[in-house]
């Protein structure tokens, strides 16, 4: 990225982008300046919006809790066409994904681990290895595949989500 060109929100979290915002925003006009205080972290209580654009943390948390949920429910016996359609599904979305490096990445996970559709436990816990993968690289802690149906589909056996 050029030092000239507008950030990418969805390919950086905030404060990275709200940073990038300022430089872009300071070379382009000299002197003036964005005060700091003009550049709120998001939820410090300080009124910034909760209807922004999505940032990379926030895309990618709410994607992941889309795809687990979709694999939550997909068919313990799907068919011969929800199999394809669930393969070209994820195909067709890592192409189209806002994060370039995220979807350049999964893209090379999905030729090293084609989507395992044949049932909604092979696809939930394909799901999950895939998301670990993806927080073991980001240093981030992985998830218990046992425990996919309770956090995605079921509930906690607690009772916590009655």
């Amino acid at each position: 990225m050029s030092s000239h060109e507008k950030p990418c929100r969805a390919c950086m979290d905030f404060r990275t982008w709200a940073k990038r915002q300022k430089e872009v925003y300071d070379s382009e006009k000299g002197t003036h300046k964005i005060q700091d205080q003009t550049l709120i972290a998001k939820g410090n209580g300080n009124g910034a919006r909760e209807d922004c654009p999505l940032d990379k943390d926030e895309l990618g948390s709410k994607t992941w809790a889309f795809l687990h949920t979709m694999a939550a429910y997909y068919p313990d016996k799907p068919s011969k066409e929800q199999k394809a359609d669930m393969n070209n599904f994820f195909h067709t979305f890592s192409k189209f994904y806002p994060c370039n490096i995220c979807a350049e990445d999964l893209q090379k996970q999905l030729k090293q681990t084609p989507p395992e559709t044949g049932s909604q436990d092979k696809l939930s816990q394909w799901l999950c290895r895939v998301h670990n993968g993806v927080n073991k690289k980001l240093g981030k802690p992985e998830f218990d595949c046992k425990l996919v149906n309770q956090r995605w589909k079921d509930g906690w056996m607690d009772g916590s989500c009655d």
